[in-house]
């Protein structure tokens, strides 16, 4: 870490109260090297320009720059267990069709998702097929890509079967997602991954199953949107029930090359509050406990709150993951583990369910599209994937409590900042926008590397 001339660290925690690495010392159980892992990254005191968010010109050098060459998260791969699945990924203003085109690992193809003979999407939407047909003339290809199929092929003498193959664009896995790349120059998907694996060994999110996923339109620039779930530092205004039993202002945050990560202490106060919880006040902020509500989870006499939580985790994943439950440190049952790969997947660590995405909404620059993914480990068979449920701009989170749970409400509270922030941000007279140098640094790494692909010094 660096460190300014009079030796002061230039990021890290700098505040009140333990830090999380001093949490992790208190732990019930040993604690896993990855957590150990403390790796700020230090991105300036700079102001990240306004008109990234709100000119139309940075949108469209994000098609070209970005969209068009960054390994991107499309589905999961459950949703292409058997030959002949297909998925349709569509971002800006392009659409790209995922095939399972043979079993096993290096099945997945993907392709431009449109006809060679008039343009015509080849897809519209998911499904088991077993060739890829164009609903307009019957045009055909097989699901390798290769053509199958002209109607009167006759009258097409400039059509070779052998140069008339579909366009691919490249794939790979990770952790039961598939990502695409439509840069034939690509690096390898791993390359771009870096520490990922390392990050997250404890927990494979290939062991998981979709159990909710969701999604919302919701008019902001994806950025604004995306931006709000990066750091801590808003729940102190925006989920004050929270604070008794979360520690916003004793956050982690590191970065590791394209990831970065944030790791929030649960069943511990918030150092703002100006008093100090009972244990059972803590544990009950955490589990959307009311003041009217009937005794739900307790803590035992001489437990603390992140005990009392931990305890109660492994015996729900005892069932699942078996004796793996029991070596399991308090940190990774209880904590908040956010991380971020560039540019707009955001995979929770531990064994939180989260895994959001946010997107430009086709190739309006003032909506987006947000996916909300919770990821169950389970037993035995894997169960079927949810299928997507789409909710429009005016629904609110919590029309979904029913898969969401208590989440519908930290959503809405979250939502309930966006819109005002793209509209001030439109009001601003002021070119630029002060992050905090730790607390919001995985927003300045975010902007750090969108300039090294968007920027003018890419």
């Amino acid at each position: 870490m660096t460190a300014e001339p009079d030796g002061r660290p230039r990021t890290g925690f700098l505040g009140r109260g333990p830090s999380y690495q001093d949490l992790l010392d208190r732990d019930s159980k040993p604690v896993p090297a990855l957590l150990r892992r403390s790796e700020p990254g230090y991105f300036g005191e700079q102001d990240v320009p306004v008109e990234r968010y709100l000119d139309r010109a940075w949108h469209e050098r994000e098609k070209e720059h970005l969209w068009s060459r960054v390994w991107q998260f499309a589905c999961r791969e459950e949703l292409l267990a058997e030959v002949g699945d297909t998925q349709v990924y569509d971002i800006v203003d392009k659409s790209y069709l995922l095939v399972r085109a043979a079993p096993g690992a290096g099945g997945i193809r993907g392709y431009v998702n449109a006809c060679l003979h008039r343009g015509r999407t080849l897809r519209d939407g998911p499904g088991r097929v077993e060739e890829l047909e164009c609903a307009f003339h019957g045009f055909c290809w097989s699901l390798g890509g290769r053509l199958k199929r002209v109607p009167s092929a006759w009258d097409f003498p400039q059509v070779r079967p052998d140069a008339f193959t579909l366009p691919e664009v490249a794939v790979g896995t990770w952790g039961g997602f598939v990502f695409l790349n439509p840069d034939p120059d690509c690096a390898p998907l791993a390359d771009f991954l870096g520490d990922l694996d390392a990050l997250f060994e404890r927990w494979p999110l290939t062991e998981r199953y979709t159990r909710v996923h969701l999604s919302k339109v919701i008019r902001t620039n994806w950025k604004v949107a995306q931006e709000a779930f990066m750091e801590s530092y808003h729940v102190i205004t925006t989920h004050p029930q929270l604070l008794p039993g979360f520690g916003d202002a004793n956050s982690q945050y590191d970065v590791f090359g394209n990831v970065s990560r944030a790791i929030s202490p649960r069943g511990v106060p918030s150092p703002y509050l100006p008093w100090d919880p009972t244990e059972q006040e803590r544990l009950d902020s955490q589990v959307d406990q009311r003041m009217d509500d009937p005794p739900g989870l307790e803590v035992p006499d001489g437990w603390t709150a992140r005990q009392a939580l931990a305890r109660s985790a492994r015996r729900s994943l005892r069932p699942v993951i078996g004796e793996r439950a029991d070596e399991l440190s308090d940190a990774e049952l209880v904590d908040s583990h956010f991380l971020t790969v560039f540019p707009n997947m955001h995979p929770w660590g531990g064994y939180n369910q989260i895994t959001y995405r946010w997107r430009p909404d086709g190739d309006d620059h003032e909506r987006c599209i947000m996916d909300v993914l919770l990821l169950a480990p389970f037993a035995g068979e894997r169960p079927p994937p949810a299928r997507e449920r789409r909710l429009g701009p005016d629904e609110p989170w919590r029309s979904a409590v029913g898969e969401l749970g208590s989440l519908a409400r930290v959503f809405d509270q979250d939502e309930f900042n966006l819109e005002a922030v793209q509209k001030g941000l439109r009001a601003s007279r002021k070119p630029g926008l002060s992050f905090a140098v730790y607390q919001e640094s995985k927003i300045r790494h975010f902007h750090d590397l969108y300039d090294r692909w968007v920027g003018d010094d890419r």
